[in-house]
């Protein structure tokens, strides 16, 4: 069975002149890093990513745009007069980018290195991203100490560098289960991996001879703020590993009672003895999720 095709199969160079919008720019967009960064890419490397055009009906020379407007809007600010265009078989009325999955912090870091391993001096990848080279550098660098377990659990996820730095102070085991509890609570600030840095222990920790530090706080603090957190981490792990049966278990319940309440003769006999039972079982029946429970 073949899948019908999103797109016309070529690709046109049209001028920018001739390319609506279909939709207005944020205000101040142009104070924006994502606009910043695009600037700075096409005028490095050019387009990369194609503008997305809706299906013209032959009798006109403009062309609306379904997605790609910063792009446009960088491109006229660089004062280029065509851009390559491509153009969808059907007008939908959502942002092409809505269905792209963003390049996660870990795949920035291999694109990094290939382009690094490629040959792309320093000074222009780091034009092309804009940024400086330090900050290059601590992308090249991102997972160096860091156990291939880890790698693998936060792969698919977004977070700042500084996160990996308070990993990276970890013995490996240590790493692992702060990722995994980094995933849990789907918290990957900065804030909550120097929070967990905190909280390790010494014998845990790659450098036991150096200190752990954390602003604001001293050395008793400090302490209590690990044996507190060690408490929260064990509580954490033992509602994660029963939330499984947990939910089964107030699944059957929940269809238990359901079927209890269509026979005609308990519904009848606890509308007559059981008014306040015959509330709650109507509740848990109708609730649609664990939260309306």
């Amino acid at each position: 069975m073949s899948l019908p095709q999103a797109f016309l199969p070529s690709v046109e160079m049209r001028p920018i002149a001739s390319l609506l919008p279909s939709r207005p720019l944020p205000k101040d967009y142009e104070k924006g890093r994502k606009f910043a960064q695009i600037k700075a890419s096409l005028a490095e490397v050019g387009l990369i990513e194609p503008i997305i055009l809706a299906p013209g009906d032959g009798r006109s020379e403009l062309h609306v745009v379904l997605d790609g407007h910063l792009r446009i809007a960088a491109a006229r600010a660089l004062g280029m007069d065509a851009l390559a265009c491509i153009t969808a078989r059907e007008d939908e009325n959502y942002t092409y980018n809505r269905r792209i999955n963003r390049l996660a912090t870990i795949q920035e870091h291999y694109m990094v290195l290939r382009a690094l391993e490629r040959g792309v001096p320093e000074e222009r990848l780091a034009r092309a991203l804009d940024i400086d080279i330090s900050a290059l550098r601590l992308r090249a660098s991102l997972l160096d100490g860091i156990c291939p377990e880890v790698v693998e659990l936060l792969k698919a996820q977004n977070f700042g560098h500084e996160v990996m730095r308070m990993l990276r102070k970890m013995k490996p085991a240590r790493q692992i289960e702060c990722a995994e509890l980094m995933l849990g609570v789907a918290n990957f600030t900065s804030s909550y991996a120097a929070a967990l840095l905190a909280a390790t222990r010494v014998e845990d920790l790659v450098d036991a001879e150096k200190p752990k530090k954390l602003r604001g706080l001293g050395t008793a603090e400090m302490a209590r703020m690990e044996q507190e957190m060690s408490l929260v981490q064990g509580r954490f792990k033992a509602i994660e590993q029963g939330y499984g049966t947990n939910v089964l278990h107030l699944v059957l319940a929940r269809g238990y009672v359901a079927k209890l309440m269509r026979n005609p003769a308990i519904g009848d006999y606890l509308a007559r003895y059981h008014v306040e039972i015959l509330e709650e079982f109507r509740q848990i029946v109708t609730a649609t999720g664990l939260e309306d429970g």
